[in-house]
């Protein structure tokens, strides 16, 4: 068979063209690859701790951890949310691939805000399944990371996307020691502390917090991180609509509607910041003492799942350095 009409005019035999392109594509990937693990993965071995955070869509973790990720990256620590779907259908007017785009944007601009790492997982919206394939995934990241602290969601919540997050992350947090399980990607030799993000349900068992954090010195950055969610928040998400939205050429309504997101943020039943602070206030003076717990006016809460490693008081306040008076 002759070789195509391009491939003549380069003077090209069809094996050795495919050779070429084989090669200039293998390039092209070992670049983005060497980018993307520069962004990544930080170095090893500084003495900073190393946290994952698994949520179920491009919004999750910035909602329940984002004040104590900024804590921890002002610090110098390594913070990386990964966004276990890519959102694409969390939206009333957008879909598919444009709002999983956009999305991806929003955390990335999240990112930058709150100083973490950032990934999003290329599985649909209301699609993520407990596999032996996504459980791989879910192991290999935290591996990856070399991970001392793990959170995400608790296996029991509204969304099938949440509930699956949590029993992902619970069923790597032994996987994650084993060499044989996922022999690609090096084991830990050392089981992380894997936590739990606050939420409202209570059955078959409530969220009970081992720990709680203040995050007053950075509830801007939080709220500011809330705001770069324009799809879910000042436009409303899967459960919004156009009476949401504002003419932008109005400046006096758009700044009313931001002014209306911050508002509902920072009083949002059960979780909002404030409520969190309210609600777990014997965690805060556990942590924090009497008087500059009663101090405190926003906070998140982290409950240990007893699955990974079981941590001391003593250890939880290495792992959350923020208590020192």
């Amino acid at each position: 068979m002759t070789a195509p009409r391009f491939l003549r005019a380069f003077d090209l035999p069809r094996r050795s063209f495919l050779n070429l392109l084989g090669l200039t594509l293998s390039a092209v990937a070992a670049k983005r690859l060497r980018a993307q693990a520069a962004d990544l993965k930080p170095p090893l071995g500084d003495g900073k701790l190393r946290i994952i955070a698994f949520g179920a869509h491009p919004d999750d973790c910035e909602f329940s951890v984002g004040g104590t990720a900024a804590k921890w990256a002002a610090q110098g620590h390594h913070v990386k949310f990964v966004s276990c779907t890519n959102g694409d259908i969390g939206h009333w007017r957008m879909a598919g691939g444009p709002l999983a785009r956009r999305r991806a944007a929003e955390v990335r601009r999240c990112a930058e805000i709150l100083g973490n790492h950032v990934e999003v997982l290329d599985i649909h919206d209301g699609e993520l399944m407990v596999t032996m394939d996504n459980r791989r995934q879910i192991c290999r990241l935290i591996r990856e990371w070399r991970a001392d602290v793990v959170l995400s969601h608790r296996p029991n919540d509204y969304h099938p996307d949440h509930r699956y997050v949590g029993v992902l992350v619970m069923d790597a947090a032994f996987m994650v020691t084993v060499p044989h399980f996922c022999p690609d990607t090096p084991h830990l030799t050392k089981n992380p502390v894997f936590l739990f993000t606050d939420d409202e349900f209570r059955r078959p068992n409530p969220f009970t917090p081992d720990v709680a954090v203040g995050i007053d010195d950075v509830i801007e950055k939080k709220i500011a991180a809330i705001e770069a969610l324009e799809s879910q928040f000042y436009e409303g998400g899967c459960g919004g609509g156009p009476h949401l939205v504002p003419d932008p050429k109005d400046p006096a309504a758009v700044a009313a509607r931001k002014k209306r997101v911050r508002d509902e943020f920072l009083g949002y039943p059960y979780y909002s910041p404030s409520e969190t602070a309210q609600r777990f206030r014997p965690a805060l003076v556990r942590y924090y003492g009497k008087d500059r717990a009663e101090t405190i006016r926003y906070a998140e809460a982290f409950e240990v799942c007893e699955y990974g490693r079981k941590p001391e008081e003593g250890e939880l306040k290495r792992l959350f350095p923020f208590f020192a008076t």
